[in-house]
């Protein structure tokens, strides 16, 4: 493991031993978006140091974006539209209690996507026609409005916060707005039994650094396989 996720990992634990302690909410935020900071484009946070989002994009064609390698399940695109949703969701719906960025700027129409829920359970050929059809510049975009968004709710959440669980109407507005599928209930019942702190350990930091590690893995298979 290198360096800069030695370094990452670390702060991702002092994030959920500051959480534990109201007093130290402040910290707590900062290190959130110094975790935050490195798994979204550089323009989200202007952080000039490591960004593994950056490395994604850094020669990446549409090509490579939208294959597939031989054995492998998932595309760049659907990873990309998976993050993008699941932390869409989770910190406007659950945390902020607000509108997901997904329903504003006309992002909906633009990414030109088959389907608007969170892709878990999409079947493989869900995942081949999210990944010719999704819009290759306006998903990165997207994912950018999602991460600013993120950055601008944990500002707004206090002590109190913290230690809360998502009310059940907010597990629902999911549902509701299709989000989520009612045959992922799972992944609700799994949100809905993480406190506010749970869910910033998750959905928009070890998630997002799993599944873009994923992605850097993909893109390596796809630029193999399509110089062929």
């Amino acid at each position: 493991m290198n360096a800069n996720r030695v370094e990452w990992n670390a702060k991702h634990k002092a994030l959920r031993q500051a959480m534990k302690a109201p007093i130290r909410l402040e910290g707590a935020k900062q290190l959130f978006l110094e975790l935050h900071a490195p798994l979204h484009a550089r323009v989200v946070s202007n952080d000039p140091g490591w960004n593994l989002e950056e490395e994604l994009w850094l020669g990446l064609s549409e090509d490579v974006f939208r294959c597939v390698p031989p054995g492998e399940e998932q595309s760049i695109a659907w990873c990309l539209w998976h993050l993008a949703r699941i932390e869409d969701v989770t910190m406007n719906l659950l945390l902020g209690d607000c509108a997901q960025v997904i329903q504003q700027g006309d992002w909906a129409r633009r990414l030109h996507s088959p389907i608007q829920d969170t892709g878990n359970q999409i079947t493989a050929g869900g995942i081949k026609t999210l990944s010719d059809q999704i819009a290759f510049e306006d998903l990165r975009n997207y994912r950018s409005a999602v991460g600013q968004r993120s950055r601008e709710i944990i500002f707004q959440l206090g002590s109190v916060d913290i230690k809360r669980k998502t009310p059940p109407q907010r597990l629902q507005r999911c549902l509701d707005e299709g989000a989520v599928l009612p045959n992922v209930q799972g992944l609700l019942d799994y949100w809905g039994g993480l406190t506010v702190a749970g869910l910033l350990l998750m959905p928009p930091t070890r998630h997002n650094l799993s599944h873009l590690t994923e992605t850097l893995n993909l893109k390596r298979k796809a630029q193999k396989v399509l110089k062929k």
